[in-house]
């Protein structure tokens, strides 16, 4: 654990120093990063006491979560991106955006020596039962269930072109196709999946592309590092000047203001997550007996509720009322 801790130490480090996107922050965001930054300023902070703070922070890191656009189960019809063209360098519009949670970075962007592969995206500290907000305006794609990874998780298409990814969540507070607006609650914090404890495990992604979240939050000050984000194929893994030091500042008021709450490790069924929703839309493969199990219900009830019987036929799309 030490070897990957130093690793991934090193590069955060090292992207600190990154010149591949220089940039000048927005006025709009000047005065909260002079304020913010400023209080972090002197804290005291050395490269030893860093260093093994993160490792605090990290000593409960599980396994990377299986990539739901290339693995997993019904990857087929998460990843729609198989066949698409995705071009060289884009400029994406950020600048209007919500963090999705205040919590601080427990679990950085990047690839796993141990595990050997990459994780995805970051995990953010949460609370079971914490709200999480959608990043930008957008429409929901996909809510489901990931036994061996992302648990209870939310897939979000932007109207800036971006996707983002919410997992490990205890409960939907939204439907597939529903739009939502920028700050929007749309889930709860949680613990499903491969999950060593509460947390959020955030992706961002343009056409498939995992981008590192560091590269466009400034997750200590709670902004976003510029108005505009340039995705470019060769640096899109790359933080930009993610500073350990402030990550740990901003972790020790965090769980000053927020300590931790007592929390019991939720069941893998998915069944709590859905109990937030009133209906289901069928997909593929689906039956009566698939759906209540998935759904913490039984088929009885749902018979009752949409005028079924046990031999009736579903039709892919049909939405099957749950409570």
């Amino acid at each position: 654990m030490k070897g990957i801790l130093a690793t991934v130490i090193a590069a955060m480090l090292a992207t600190a120093g990154l010149t591949a996107q220089t940039y000048k922050l927005p006025d709009r965001h000047a005065a909260s990063h002079d304020n913010l930054l400023a209080n972090q300023g002197n804290a005291g902070i050395s490269v030893e006491n860093t260093t093994k703070y993160l490792e605090e922070l990290f000593n409960e890191e599980e396994e990377p979560e299986f990539d739901i656009y290339t693995e997993g189960w019904d990857s087929k019809r998460v990843n729609c991106y198989g066949n698409v063209s995705v071009p060289s360098s884009v400029q994406i519009d950020v600048s209007k955006f919500a963090m999705p949670h205040p919590g601080y970075i427990t679990s950085p962007y990047g690839y796993r020596k141990r595990f050997r592969r990459m994780h995805k995206g970051v995990d953010l500290k949460v609370n079971i039962g914490d709200t999480i907000r959608a990043a930008f305006d957008g429409r929901v794609r996909i809510t489901n269930f990931e036994r061996r990874g992302y648990g209870n998780y939310v897939v979000l298409r932007h109207t800036n072109d971006l996707e983002t990814v919410y997992g490990h969540l205890s409960g939907f507070l939204v439907e597939e196709g529903q739009y939502v607006k920028v700050g929007d609650p749309i889930a709860l914090g949680g613990n499903t999946g491969r999950s060593t404890g509460p947390h959020l495990h955030f992706e961002t992604r343009y056409m498939g592309y995992a981008i590192n979240p560091c590269a466009i939050f400034d997750f200590a000050n709670q902004t976003t590092h510029t108005d505009v984000f340039t995705f470019d194929k060769r640096t899109y893994q790359n933080a930009r000047n993610f500073s350990p030091a402030a990550n740990s500042e901003y972790a020790r008021q965090y769980l000053k203001d927020n300590p931790n709450k007592p929390y019991v490790r939720q069941s893998n069924t998915g069944s709590s997550a859905h109990a937030s929703t009133s209906s289901y839309r069928v997909r593929k493969g689906d039956t009566l007996s698939k759906i209540a199990s998935r759904n913490g219900t039984t088929v009885a009830r749902l018979c009752r509720l949409n005028g079924l019987t046990t031999k009736s036929k579903l039709s892919i799309g049909q939405r099957i009322k749950l409570r």
